[in-house]
């Protein structure tokens, strides 16, 4: 994977991209507070299977620049998944995870063309519990004066996530971190993502389900046996709205499917581009 820029809407994106540009492309994009460090393995197991991947930095988030406007509502992340899908040759197939796959349900199911081949939404639906939601927000909010150390920030990791074995080794925590000139951790994300999120909410629930209403490309939802964010009336509700849409469930996995379990994350979506035409022959 190789490290590249992306220009958004009024920002630029930083992404890690590879694979041969001429195979069927896929975009990842992460969560909110995450970085496109959290599609690490992933991504290169995409890449094995035969397929031009982009994974992003959202705006505010990693290494892609801050909004100076402050804009974090969903449509200006929607505008700049737009500007990146119209640098490539045909439609990719959209892999999003929590804000990334609120984000690529609004870019494709309010396009007036297909914009995608494929979408794969990650414990995120057109709605989420507010309760789940409230509680990725905390931890978002909980050290605004950063860490002292990796292994501090590592500590907070581990009390968000207690069913996860801790790392033996913090060392690819960093990439999520930035120190500041006064030498404390901070998290890779602009703290006024969160604050507008505070001010006004990301979701219009009427206005994402007629979105999801609209998606007629192939779908899957993947949603955590375990999440606090999606629950199961929530999935069930998008399987109306979307009837075709493939339905998994990861009973052991939480709302960070990506990281809860991997090895089967990875497999499930690759078999799903197979399914679907999105990988060389």
């Amino acid at each position: 994977m190789k490290a590249r820029q992306f220009q958004g809407a009024g920002v630029t994106l930083a992404a890690d991209v590879g694979g041969d540009p001429e195979h069927p492309a896929v975009i990842l994009m992460h969560g909110g507070g995450q970085t496109r460090g959290s599609w690490g393995k992933t991504a290169r197991e995409l890449v094995r299977g035969g397929r031009h991947v982009i994974s992003l930095d959202l705006r505010g988030h990693g290494e892609s620049t801050w909004a100076t406007d402050g804009d974090y509502r969903l449509d200006a992340f929607a505008a700049d998944l737009r500007q990146v899908i119209a640098t490539l040759a045909r439609p990719p197939a959209l892999v999003g995870a929590s804000l990334g796959g609120l984000t690529a349900l609004m870019a494709v199911g309010e396009s007036d063309k297909a914009i995608a081949s494929a979408l794969v939404l990650v414990d995120v639906a057109h709605t989420v519990d507010a309760a789940g939601a409230e509680n990725v927000i905390r931890f978002m909010e909980a050290a605004p004066d950063g860490f002292a150390s990796v292994e501090e920030a590592a500590e907070a990791v581990a009390a968000y996530l207690p069913h996860r074995p801790r790392p033996k080794v913090t060392g690819g925590l960093i990439k999520n971190l930035r120190k500041g000139k006064d030498g404390r951790y901070r998290w890779h994300w602009d703290p006024q993502f969160i604050r507008s999120v505070r001010k006004a909410p990301l979701l219009d629930h009427g206005r994402m389900a007629e979105a999801a209403r609209r998606v007629k490309i192939p779908t899957q939802l993947i949603r955590g046996g375990r999440s606090d964010v999606v629950t199961a009336e929530a999935a069930a509700e998008f399987r109306r709205l979307v009837p075709a849409a493939e339905y998994v469930e990861i009973g052991s996995a939480r709302h960070m499917i990506a990281g809860d379990s991997n090895d089967n994350f990875t497999a499930i979506v690759s078999g799903f581009l197979v399914r679907h035409g999105e990988a060389e022959d």
